[in-house]
């Protein structure tokens, strides 16, 4: 259990041994773009944290217009911090060169009624970055809502399933893959892509999102009624170790937990856990966005958080009063608008 968000970022940032070697093998320096956003600052540590156990002497770089003004965590861990508007061409130009780059801009909430925002991030973007790092190694993350909405019972989509996203959201996702497989195979750069699900850090994500509801007497849509979810640490690490898996054409990992998760009974376990009667609205759909997570979980795990542990730290987080980022995940949207 945490008792401070210092114990929490320390736990996030942990790199394991396999971690640890495969930053041994890539020399160079290591830059983030997009390193602003939740996962940004963790990622960078742990990348920190596993050149320093290698005694390797990089440079790691977090870029981004930083307008919550954080650059200060960051430099306080001994990672740089640039500003940059990135989908400025010319500002991009300036940044370093770095054969080791982590995508991560994005935009997913506000796209509703700003749809060309949207796409210029999520598709535009990608074609800025691959000519900047043409000869660079690309880990670029991406989202699950690029799958359909499957039945629970299939396990989810692997990662060689047809993609079939709902909404503009999900479709500029894809897109953003698309424009990622395009210039690796007309520059030849090495991509791989990280399709994330549901990233818990104990301040946010899907299972607190249903924690505090429960804890509050707030009635949970179980429209949507399964999800997978992964402790952000474990994800931060797939993230690292997927440079060892950069491939011409892309390769695509689905990051997540390996256990498909139903609303109602995470429901019912936290409501037993703070000794409160769950509320619902809705009933379960026969689908739900969700994944299949054995390749990746294979290829870049092993995993070090289990979901039972997950839960019990998310509710001795909500119990103790934890301070929470109030960034919905919004996991019941089935219309793809966010």
């Amino acid at each position: 259990m945490f008792t401070s968000e210092a114990e929490l970022e320390d736990a996030l940032s942990e790199p394991t041994p396999q971690v640890v070697d495969t930053l041994r093998r890539h020399a160079g320096d290591i830059i983030l773009l997009g390193a602003a956003g939740k996962m940004g600052l963790t990622l960078a540590r742990m990348a920190k944290r596993a050149s320093n156990a290698n005694n390797t002497k990089r440079r790691v770089i977090a870029v981004s217009r930083f307008s919550d003004n954080s650059e200060a965590a960051f430099t306080a861990c001994g990672i740089e911090a640039i500003r940059c508007d990135l989908l400025n061409e010319a500002e991009v130009a300036k940044l370093p060169d770095a054969p080791n780059v982590v995508y991560m801009p994005g935009r997913k909430f506000g796209s509703t009624g700003d749809e060309g925002t949207t796409w210029a991030i999520n598709c535009y973007l990608p074609a800025v970055v691959c000519k900047r790092y043409a000869t660079s190694r690309l880990v670029a993350f991406s989202t699950g809502n690029v799958y359909p909405f499957t039945r629970p019972d299939t396990g989810g989509p692997t990662e060689s399933d047809a993609l079939a996203p709902v909404g503009e959201y999900g479709m500029s996702a894809l897109g953003r893959e698309r424009m990622f497989g395009y210039f690796s195979k007309t520059l030849g750069i090495p991509v791989a892509i990280i399709r994330l699900n549901y990233a818990v850090d104990l301040r946010y994500g899907v299972l607190v999102d249903i924690a505090r509801k429960v804890k509050a007497g707030e009635p949970v849509d179980l429209t949507m009624g399964y999800f997978n979810t992964i402790w952000q640490g474990d994800a931060n690490a797939m993230t690292l170790r997927a440079f060892d898996h950069c491939e011409v054409p892309p390769r695509a990992f689905n990051v997540t937990g390996p256990s498909i998760v139903s609303v109602r009974q995470a429901c019912e376990w936290f409501a037993s856990r703070f000794g409160v009667s769950p509320r619902f609205t809705g009933t379960e759909a026969d689908t739900a966005l969700i994944s299949n997570a054995r390749g990746g979980v294979a290829a870049l795990g092993p995993l070090r958080v289990s979901r039972g542990e997950l839960m019990e730290w998310v509710a001795d987080w909500v119990l103790r009063g934890g301070r929470l980022l109030a960034k919905p995940t919004h996991f019941e949207a089935r219309d793809g608008k966010f």
